[in-house]
């Protein structure tokens, strides 16, 4: 290789770095699109606005809320992973992101490939919650309920592969019993459903679900934690109620495209950081049953991997087909 190609690339590199450095000094010097991909009202979109909310004021800039209700969530991530990457449209995500990963065999795009993970926002047990229309208090009465009238019973989920979805097929075949799964473009139609007593069943975050429950629309039977939440803490766990080892936690976190310069995805893990350590952002999540999170882009690519390993290899053993 000649010196002066040499001379070239090097400059070439330094000019791309420099670029880069540029772009994190000057982000955000327009609006942020933060993408959710489910209907308004449900958890992600709760959680998402609080962020956009407080990176607002904090940045300076809007960050704004676009709902994506349509594909379990697919559609919305899809436009995120093929959007520029420059820290202008994010991605604010459910736990579904990766539960239904290696279900679906022609996903649009590679869940970890084409996003850069930003930062892990928080993390809640999900809860099985009931109609009052049920017969059932505890989670053993609705199993033998459920048992002596088979397909009877209709349950809720924000779409197909989503972490409510695997939950449930999850606890049916743990508890040998069976119901007819009917989908929704996000968590909040679903419980409106529930709550027309369209369906029966449904696993919900606590921040969705728990409001009707005081109001007496719904009944809470178990919380998905392998310790009672704090939020909740008279619902006993599905562990300790009769399945032995059942665990469903749903997580809400940040992603980019996933060719976001670095310096623009530490800048944003450092805000999102800072944001989770205000007081009064803390005291609303943890209100709504949420454990405030945080940690690095590298520990929630971590969480996002071994969370489409789990979940992989759960709905291969229980025959879940997505496509």
């Amino acid at each position: 290789m000649s010196r002066i190609l040499i001379l070239s690339i090097a400059a070439f590199a330094f000019a791309c770095a420099a670029s880069l450095a540029r772009a994190a000094d000057e982000y955000p010097a327009r609006a942020v699109r933060i993408v959710v991909p489910f209907a308004p009202g449900g958890g992600t979109d709760v959680v998402g606005r609080i962020l956009a909310q407080q990176l607002t004021q904090r940045l300076k800039q809007s960050f704004v809320i676009d709902n994506r209700p349509a594909g379990s969530g697919i559609v919305g991530a899809d436009l995120v992973a093929k959007a520029q990457a420059d820290g202008y449209t994010l991605l604010f995500a459910f736990s579904s992101l990766s539960s239904s990963a290696k279900l679906i065999s022609h996903l649009p795009y590679d869940p970890v490939g084409d996003f850069a993970p930003v930062a892990l926002a928080t993390t809640s047990p999900l809860v099985l919650f009931v109609h009052p229309s049920v017969p059932a208090t505890d989670l053993k009465q609705f199993i033998a309920y459920a048992k002596a009238n088979p397909g009877k019973l209709n349950y809720g989920s924000s779409g197909p592969g989503s972490s409510p979805h695997l939950a449930t097929e999850l606890l049916m075949a743990m508890a040998g019993i069976q119901m007819a799964h009917i989908p929704y473009k996000g968590i909040a139609p679903a419980i409106m459903a529930q709550l027309a007593n369209e369906v029966q069943m449904s696993f919900t975050p606590i921040a969705v679900g728990m409001p009707h429950a005081k109001a007496g629309k719904l009944r809470a039977l178990g919380s998905g934690g392998l310790q009672r939440s704090a939020a909740v803490p008279d619902v006993p766990t599905i562990d300790e109620s009769g399945l032995p080892g059942f665990e469903v936690i749903g997580w809400w976190g940040m992603l980019a495209p996933g060719r976001t310069p670095r310096p623009v995805v530490g800048l944003l893990n450092r805000e999102i950081r800072a944001v989770l350590e205000v007081a009064e952002v803390r005291r609303n999540l943890v209100d709504q049953g949420m454990d405030p999170a945080g940690g690095t882009p590298e520990q929630f690519g971590a969480l996002i991997k071994s969370d489409m390993d789990k979940w992989g290899d759960i709905g291969k053993r229980l025959g879940v087909k997505l496509d």
